[in-house]
Parts: C-alpha cells; sequence; structure tokens
C-alpha cells in the first residue's frame, strides 16, 4: 500500500509539472515579430512630378496680309522652310463683288460728281493760263519802259510779283486738275461688279501673278489650318511656323502649392517621352499668375504654368515634337551622400518624427530624428542614426518602447 501511494504521488507530481511547463510555455512573453531594415547611406532626390507638353518657344503664324484667293497650299506639315525664301502660299486678288441698285446710282452719281469737277478744274486752269499770259505782258511792258527810266521801280517789282503769283495760280490748277482725275477713277473703281467683266479684267490684269507669302522663320510646317484653295479675308492664319530643334520647350501644369518649392534654375528629369533615356532640363519661368483648373474627378485646383527647358543635345531627343507629352519631374532637394531610412519606419511621437531601432538585445529603441527631406519612399536624416542601423520598418500601435521584436518570417 505504501509503495502504491508513492507512485501516485510521483504521478500527480509529474502531470502538475507538465501542466505547469505547458502553462509557462503559454503565457511566456514572446518578441513581437516586425519588419526590419537597415539605416542606409545613399544619392537621395526629392521631386515634383507632373505631366506637361512641348512647344515651340517662337511659333510664328503665317496669315492673309489682304482679302484674297489663297490658292490651294501645296507645303505639309514636316516640310523645312528657310525665312525669306521659300514660297509658303500664294494669293490672288479677290473678284468685284456684284452691287445692288441703290449702291449702283450711289456709284454712278459720284462719277457724274467726279466728271463735273474735273470740267470745273481745267476751267480753272485754262482761267490761270490767261492770267499767266497776261501778268508776263504786262511786266514785258514795265521791263521796258523801266529800261527807259519811265516805269518806277515799285511798279516793276509789283508787276514782277503779279506773274509770280499767276504762275503760282497755274500751278494749283494743274495740281487740282490731277487731284479730281484720282477721285473720278477712284468713283468709276465703285463700279466694278460682276457684270462688268471689262472693268473687273482690267483691274485683275494688273497683277501679273499672284502674291507671293513667303516663310518668316527658319524650321518646319508645324500645322497648315488652310490647304484648299479658298477666298480668306485679311487676317486669316494659313499655317504654323517652328524651329523643334532649337526652339522647343515643355509647358507643365504645377499646383500652386508645388509651385511655390520651384525655383528657377531648378534641374528637370524628363521621362515617358518615348526615348529609352531621361532627359534633362531646367526650369526658366516661374509664371506669376495662378489660374483654376478641374481635375478629372472635378476637383478645383489652383495651377501655375512652369516653362523647361532641354539642356542636353536635340539629337537626345529626336523624334519629339511641337505638343507632344512628356512627364517631369522638378528637383526641389538633392544630396548625393545622405542618411536615409525608409519613409514607412518614420512615425510621429508628440511634435517630432521617431523611429524604432533594434538594438544588440532584438529589443525596440524609440528614437527621435530630424528629417531633412522626404520623398515618400525614402527619407533623409539628420542625426541619430549610423549607417548599418537596424530599424522597424512598420510599426504598428501595439509597439512600445523596449518591447522584444524578431525579424517576421518572408515568404518564399
Amino acid at each position: 500500500m505504501a509503495r502504491r501511494k508513492h507512485s501516485r504521488k510521483v504521478f500527480t507530481g509529474l502531470v502538475l509539472f507538465i501542466l505547469a511547463g505547458v502553462f509557462a510555455y503559454a503565457f511566456w512573453p514572446r518578441p513581437l515579430l516586425v519588419d526590419i531594415g537597415v539605416v542606409s547611406r545613399q544619392p537621395m532626390v526629392v521631386t515634383i512630378n507632373e505631366e506637361g507638353r512641348t512647344q515651340v518657344h517662337n511659333a510664328y503664324v503665317v496669315s492673309t496680309p489682304i482679302t484674297g484667293r489663297l490658292l490651294r497650299v501645296t507645303v505639309e506639315p514636316g516640310d523645312a522652310v528657310t525665312r525669306n525664301e521659300t514660297v509658303v502660299a500664294r494669293m490672288l486678288p479677290t473678284n468685284p463683288v456684284a452691287l445692288d441698285i441703290r449702291t449702283r446710282e450711289q456709284a454712278e452719281a459720284s462719277v457724274s460728281s467726279a466728271e463735273a469737277a474735273l470740267r470745273v478744274a481745267q476751267a480753272d486752269i485754262n482761267k490761270a493760263r490767261a492770267d499767266v499770259q497776261l501778268a508776263e505782258g504786262n511786266l514785258g511792258r514795265t521791263r521796258k519802259l523801266h529800261a527807259s527810266g519811265i516805269a518806277s521801280d515799285a511798279a516793276l517789282e509789283r508787276d514782277e510779283t503779279a506773274a509770280r503769283l499767276a504762275q503760282a495760280n497755274l500751278d494749283t490748277a494743274r495740281a487740282a486738275v490731277s487731284m479730281r482725275i484720282a477721285e473720278m477713277n477712284n468713283a468709276r473703281a465703285m463700279l466694278i461688279g460682276f457684270d462688268d467683266q471689262g472693268l473687273g479684267r482690267a483691274a485683275t490684269e494688273q497683277a501679273e501673278e499672284a502674291i507671293p507669302l513667303y516663310a518668316p522663320a527658319t524650321g518646319m510646317i508645324l500645322q497648315v489650318n488652310q490647304q484648299s484653295e479658298t477666298t480668306l479675308p485679311a487676317g486669316t492664319p494659313i499655317m504654323e511656323i517652328g524651329n523643334v530643334e532649337d526652339d522647343l520647350e515643355i509647358v507643365a501644369e504645377l499646383l500652386s502649392t508645388d509651385a511655390v518649392q520651384v525655383r528657377e534654375g531648378a534641374r528637370v528629369i524628363i521621362d515617358n517621352w518615348g526615348g529609352a533615356d531621361s532627359l534633362e532640363g531646367e526650369v526658366v519661368r516661374i509664371e506669376p499668375w495662378g489660374f483654376t483648373k478641374y481635375s478629372a474627378l472635378g476637383v478645383e485646383e489652383q495651377r501655375v504654368k512652369v516653362t523647361i527647358r532641354f539642356t542636353g543635345a536635340a539629337e537626345e531627343r529626336r523624334g519629339l515634337g511641337h505638343g507632344f507629352r512628356v512627364e517631369v519631374r522638378i528637383v526641389v532637394w538633392d544630396e548625393p551622400d545622405a542618411l536615409t531610412v525608409p519613409s514607412s519606419s518614420l512615425f510621429r511621437a508628440s511634435d517630432a518624427w521617431a523611429v524604432f531601432a533594434v538594438n544588440g538585445e532584438d529589443r525596440a529603441e524609440q528614437r527621435t530624428v530630424t528629417v531633412k527631406a522626404n520623398n515618400g519612399i525614402t527619407a533623409a536624416i539628420a542625426d541619430g542614426f549610423q549607417a548599418g542601423d537596424r530599424i522597424v520598418l512598420y510599426p504598428s500601435a501595439t509597439l512600445t518602447d523596449g518591447a522584444r521584436v524578431a525579424q517576421r518570417a518572408t515568404e518564399g
């Protein structure tokens, strides 16, 4: 019986020991599984990313200088042109317009009035000629009498003055005749119409050939607005000319909150333009005027236009033309050897940024850091760490200072 009781105590003690071990293992504090990364030194840039479009800075619009008939335009977009040498279009004067009854009567009355005024002017010139003959005769007689001592000096001067006045009146009458002839021709020109084939043909034949329009700049044809033969009023755009190789730039519309961070001369990286490599550029102009624009989701935004100039050789962007879409990354912060941590490791602690470091005992240690720049993926910090230090990448709300941590197992 004593041996049986002893065996029962041993068995009971063994069971209690196993249960205590199980409970101790179940409730023993385990390290929190986290993702652990390292602090590193690397080049880092912070950019403002936006879409842009290319354009020729100095684009020239060729327009009709007069109202007339534009002959068919033979040049096409992409054709090379030379300033003041290449003829890009030709124009002919317009045909006379048809006259209604009222306009015709008014024009005929103007012609009659001009013809009457011409007859009056011709009569005036005849009178002026007679006055000149009379004044010259009187002057001749007075000179003979003055030579013989009969006429006085005053009489001679008076007749000379009268002769000069008569000649001046003759010149005035001749000018009046020329003026009246011009007025009569102008009045007759008002009678030219579709039914006046003779006058219309005479006016048209004065222009032996079409008026040539020369290229105002050296470059290429960007677009042709009017290609078919048609009648156009003065000032109508025909085509646009620009130098794509040497005068191409980019215009991007930035949010006003982003535009205040950009400075003239800032470096720009140009991506997704169609080529294999990125292009380089710089900001040359930030417009001081913002405008309202609605996004695709209907959100009202204040935008500011920023002009970017290419800094590389033209051969690097071969194929890029006017009005092409590109993506620009404007550099607002750049450091070639920055102490960086992943942006996901940062969290707010009171009014400062903090990071959980993993010390040699695998415990989380909260450290306050000063963030110099953050591009959403990587953050540059000023102090608090050294390259190679381990940190918690995605700190959760349950992680506290001094807690034990362990690396989470990665899949695969």
